[in-house]
């Protein structure tokens, strides 16, 4: 896991959704969450077969947020899950060992140590700086990266307000991957708000950093 975290907004214009993800696609981002906290369960299931599809097709592997079910329904490549989901440890009993889970820890690497050991496959931390899509405190200190990498062997995702400026010493720090919703999303020109993520891990594995 390296490189653009592509996290979907809340639109219900799915259309609308499949070409910005597309533009970003093309501009490198490398996994894609869907994720709709107020979507009707036909308009998350339309979404998410449809994303499924253009997943497939870039060869991206397409994580469900929140919703077991529907990543079981749907055979996605894995789910992610909050403070109030699911556990990781019943996710893994129901979709084996062969898909990712991800678990977030927000600021917290007591959390992180407790979804490490149930199995989860990538520890998200954040937020980090103030988000234009999600409400939280902005508490998560920087240098988690660095004791999270330290201590565990999973990949380190960064969340929260994220833009290549200032996801630059998160990555520098060693963090695998940048989840990105409006950076992306939002922006005039998706293509090339990917593309500028994925620079950054470009650069890393030019410098030889790890």
């Amino acid at each position: 896991m390296n490189g653009l975290y592509l996290v979907t907004p809340d639109w219900d214009d799915t259309q609308q959704l499949l070409r910005v993800t597309e533009a970003a696609f093309r501009g490198g981002a490398a996994l894609l969450q869907y994720r709709h906290k107020t979507a009707a369960p036909a308009l998350r299931m339309q979404q998410a077969s449809a994303l499924l599809q253009l997943c497939r097709d870039y060869q991206r592997p397409l994580i469900i947020n929140d919703h077991l079910a529907l990543c079981l329904a749907l055979e996605a490549d894995g789910i992610h899950l909050g403070g109030t989901d699911t556990g990781v440890t019943a996710a893994r009993a129901a979709l084996g060992q062969g898909k990712i889970i991800g678990a977030s820890c927000y600021g917290s690497l007591e959390l992180a140590h407790a979804a490490s050991a149930s199995g989860a496959s990538y520890l998200a931390f954040g937020g980090f700086y103030p988000s234009r899509v999600k409400k939280y405190a902005v508490t998560t200190a920087p240098d988690i990266v660095t004791h999270a990498k330290a201590s565990w062997p999973l990949p380190a995702v960064v969340i929260g307000g994220m833009t290549p400026t200032n996801a630059a010493p998160l990555v520098d720090a060693g963090a695998n991957m940048v989840a990105a919703i409006s950076s992306v999303y939002l922006s005039a020109d998706p293509e090339a708000a990917a593309r500028a993520f994925t620079a950054l891990f470009n650069a890393r594995a030019c410098s030889g950093a790890q």
